[in-house]
């Protein structure tokens, strides 16, 4: 009994289930699931060092590390603004075609998470339609464009990874194409039948007014013993005092008629580009003033899942030292905030405008806490033949890749190389941009996949099988395989579901005699089947607040485009790669 547990086999698929189980509790810090499993298979012998690198340097994952850096070059252009200003127009419907259409197309080519991420503002800003009936249609388009080629998504390089590590042919630029283009028209259609099904939540266009902007009354200022009205806080432009703390009470609604005294905290919401009226007041500081950093350079960020800030207050995570930043003003979409800006508990999704310094920029920690909205450092925007050589270089490689001229890793090494050495890309840009979490987690994947291989753990599923041949066909086998795949990507995300799932796929296509390649397949597109839940992929959490939605609007749009979706997978995978 104490061999079968101290077994290889046992041993990893222990850690195989407890994995998963990590990842579905913490689901925000999967690099550090990820992580553990990595010291946890090195330290017990289960994989050894030659094989610990050989995952970090799979020709796979590396490519998608390249593709990933490579396109940082490529988001510095106005490319994807200058699509977006033709998309959004007064007609609903034409609308949502130009959205869809383009959204497709650009992720097909491009990473779906920055095309989602270029078009999230002209949304959430357009004037004729409200932003919930276009973010998640936005966020689903990009899902399915990304089903269209190899570079879509990171689901299908990663799949492409673990197929180099099993030895098996690379994946094609193409190969995903068929049942992708079946997916953008079926799935698409349905999308646009169910969009009434969208909420109308918030105002067409977003009022600035949802940040709060907090400033102090200081003991010997002119505002106090004077009325609101008084001191002229009733008219000010673009900006509009709704709540004041007074010694932990709070005064709301604001009345003309309130006296101002020591110490109140006023709470303005309105545009932050009029936040420095507020300094013409005297003795009225801004929570950022204390900083020393000038306000006419702020900086719109929202704050990541996976940020350390998520939970803490900005009082305790030492705001300005980590960031060279200071918050001027925050906004967390669908609720309202009341109380002092330092005494917000921060969460993932919340909507901060900073005020930055010199260092800012140049700091690693930046992208790793927040997405940049709408930066306002022009200076790293690329013009004149920069932008052109980028753009051009960019798509030239992609289309040299899909048409087998030379490979997607050699062309994207040799075009890294050029936009560093013309200066379209700094090294210190492609260390802060190189997603490191993305590399510890499939390398990590990697690991484990090698070691449910090579230990035999997945060896009950041949004999599972082969117990009940009666069951399992190719086609069941194909079925099973993209359930697992879909469930996982619901439960946890869609690049740790790929990796988990990917060597149960290689096993039981082998122990049903089915074609690996149809099996590989479903895999993918089962990984990027994330409709319903808003965590499973990563555009829809983009859009989860900024649209205002519900987990309730995501199932009743999500749950009928997963089950047309999952039905044109599993008919098109035998009809176009065959069982």
């Amino acid at each position: 009994m104490l061999d079968w547990l101290t077994s290889p086999a046992v041993q990893v698929l222990f850690l195989f289930f407890v994995t998963v189980c990590g990842l579905i509790r913490f689901q925000s810090h999967s690099e550090k699931v990820f992580g553990v499993l990595l010291l946890v298979l090195l330290t017990s012998s289960l994989v050894t060092t030659e094989q610990v690198i050989q995952s970090f340097s799979n020709k796979g994952l590396l490519t998608l590390m390249l593709l990933m850096v490579c396109s940082v070059a490529l988001e510095k252009t106005k490319l994807l603004r200058v699509i977006t200003s033709y998309v959004i127009g007064p007609s609903y419907r034409l609308t949502w075609v130009r959205l869809f259409s383009l959204t497709t197309l650009s992720s097909a080519i491009l990473n779906n998470t920055a095309v989602v991420s270029t078009m999230l503002a002209p949304i959430r800003n357009n004037p004729y339609h409200k932003a919930s009936k276009l973010l998640l249609p936005l966020s689903y388009a990009a899902i399915l464009g990304g089903t269209l080629t190899l570079v879509g998504t990171s689901t299908n390089l990663i799949v492409n990874s673990l197929v180099i590590d099993f030895g098996y042919p690379d994946l094609k630029f193409f190969d995903f194409t068929a049942v992708g283009l079946c997916l953008v028209l079926g799935c698409g259609a349905l999308m646009f039948v169910l969009s009434p099904l969208l909420p109308e939540r918030g105002k067409s266009h977003v009022q600035i007014q949802d940040y709060i902007i907090d400033a102090e009354v200081s003991v010997d200022s002119d505002l106090v013993g004077k009325t609101v009205e008084q001191n002229g806080l009733r008219h000010l432009e673009s900006l509009f005092l709704v709540e004041i703390l007074r010694k932990g009470r709070l005064i709301s609604p604001v009345t003309p008629q309130e006296v101002i005294a020591p110490n109140d905290r006023l709470l303005f919401s309105g545009d932050v580009k009029k936040v420095t009226t507020l300094t013409q007041f005297d003795g009225l500081s801004l929570f950022a003033s204390n900083s020393g950093l000038p306000l006419d350079n702020l900086s719109e960020v929202v704050i990541r899942p996976e940020s350390h800030l998520v939970g803490k207050t900005l009082k305790d995570t030492g705001f300005r030292a980590l960031f060279d930043a200071a918050v001027v003003a925050i906004k967390r979409d669908g609720k309202t905030l009341s109380c002092k800006l330092g005494e917000v508990y921060l969460e993932a999704g919340d909507y901060l405008v900073l005020a930055v310094g010199e260092d800012y920029a140049s700091r690693n920690n930046i992208r790793k806490n927040f997405y940049l909205l709408n930066e306002v450092e022009t200076e790293h925007c690329l013009e004149g033949w920069k932008e052109k050589l980028v753009v051009a270089g960019f798509l030239g490689s992609i289309l040299l890749a899909a048409t087998g001229i030379v490979s997607l890793f050699k062309v994207m090494l040799i075009l890294l190389g050029v936009f560093l050495l013309s200066g379209c890309l700094s090294a210190s840009e492609v260390l802060q941009r190189l997603p490191k979490n993305i590399w510890l987690i499939i390398s990590s994947a990697l690991l484990l996949s090698q070691a449910l291989s090579k230990s035999g753990a997945l060896g009950g599923l041949e004999t599972m099988v082969h117990s009940y041949d009666y069951l399992f066909t190719p086609f069941t086998g194909l079925v099973v395989v993209y359930l697992l795949a879909w469930l996982m990507t619901e439960l946890v995300t869609n690049n740790a579901a790929a990796a988990l799932v990917f060597p149960i796929s290689i096993e039981l296509a082998s122990s049903v005699s089915a074609n690996p390649q149809a099996y590989i397949l479903a895999v993918a597109f089962g990984a990027s089947a994330s409709f319903i839940s808003p965590y499973g992929y990563q555009t829809n959490l983009m859009v989860l607040n900024a649209g205002q939605y519900k987990l309730q609007d995501f199932v009743k749009v999500g749950v009928p485009m997963c089950l047309l979706y999952g039905l044109i997978v599993l008919t098109a995978i035998p009809a176009f790669i065959g069982l």
